[in-house]
């Protein structure tokens, strides 16, 4: 048996749409709300959903809502053998329900299972286009996943839940405990969320390129070397190349040009892999040039993480819709 955990802020009609998805396949649900001001808790109890509102006195963040939704569902008395995570703007898909629960009965050291999520409305922008290509992954086994995921209750327990403070990456996070208390992770090939981003301006896109690099610096920090290459590719692409830019721009037009060369040299090897990676040409062109971008912002995120690390500031959530 199966219990959702569906976490959510504002998401309106994604909320419904997800709700509807899971109570289609017999799905009980656990919902976690994070200071909507919208209907979100008013729709979670019309389909019978056990609502948990988050106090406002502690940062939101998914981890600490997701961590709820288990903690509550705990006090019930009523411990499901697995339990699916899943944010509140992905709508689950018919027949995933019953595809995790057999391949964690299966085998009985999966502690967790994922499948294949994709975007409703990857057409409708570039920056939902790009995340359209980061969720189709390779099934197999995993070392981490995103938020939607199936997991194993006993395990769950096991590898200490989710950790409150981290505001990103904290699926990454977690699977790294998990795997550490000896538990495997699989991605099986299943469709199992259909996730929509709505992210149709730069300034979304932008704003989440900055959580990611602090979901580097922070996991990066908790668990080294994990994203450690991430890391280094940031500060490189971010931060060097971009100083040596302004200085040649004064000092040296050779210098100049060399890092305009090394920015062009990225932008072509980013463009070959994803070319082999199964993208059209056309469409790789534009994803590399935002993917040579988005390291500027990645390192605003994790200049971010270490500043609030170190002055012992809050890790307040960082959200880009």
């Amino acid at each position: 048996m199966t219990t959702a955990i569906v976490i959510g802020r504002n998401e309106g009609k994604r909320l419904v749409a997800c709700l509807a998805s899971l109570t289609a396949q017999g799905v009980e649900i656990v919902y976690v709300d994070s200071g909507s001001w919208d209907n979100s808790i008013a729709e979670a109890r019309k389909v019978g959903a056990l609502v948990v509102e988050l106090e406002r006195d502690k940062p939101f963040t998914a981890a600490r809502a997701r961590q709820a939704g288990f903690d509550a569902l705990a006090q019930t008395g009523d411990l499901p053998e697995f339990v699916m995570f899943v944010d509140g703007d992905c709508m689950v898909m018919d027949g995933w329900i019953a595809a995790g629960e057999k391949a964690l009965r299966d085998d009985p050291d999966l502690g967790l299972v994922t499948g294949w999520r994709a975007e409703l409305y990857p057409e409708r922008s570039v920056y939902n286009a790009m995340c359209e290509f980061e969720w189709r992954r390779p099934a197999g086994v995993i070392t981490a996943c995103g938020g939607d995921m199936m997991v194993r209750s006993k395990a769950f327990e096991q590898a200490g839940g989710f950790d409150a403070t981290v505001i990103a990456a904290e699926d990454d996070e977690f699977c790294v405990r998990l795997a550490k208390s000896g538990w495997g992770l699989r991605r099986i090939p299943v469709e199992m969320t259909r996730h929509d981003a709505a992210m149709l301006r730069f300034g979304q896109w932008w704003q989440r390129a900055v959580r990611t690099g602090h979901g580097f610096a922070q996991v990066g920090w908790m668990h080294p070397p994990y994203f450690r290459r991430e890391q280094v590719r940031a500060v490189v692409y971010g931060l060097l190349l971009p100083l040596l830019l302004l200085i040649g721009l004064t000092e040296s037009a050779l210098l100049f040009l060399i890092v305009v060369a090394l920015y062009g040299m990225n932008y072509v090897r980013t463009t070959k892999g994803l070319i082999a990676d199964g993208l059209p040409a056309w469409e790789a062109r534009r994803h590399a040039r935002l993917l040579t971008l988005s390291k500027l912002p990645n390192v605003l995120g994790m200049t971010l993480f270490h500043w609030r690390r170190l002055s012992g500031r809050a890790m307040q959530i960082i959200e880009y819709k």
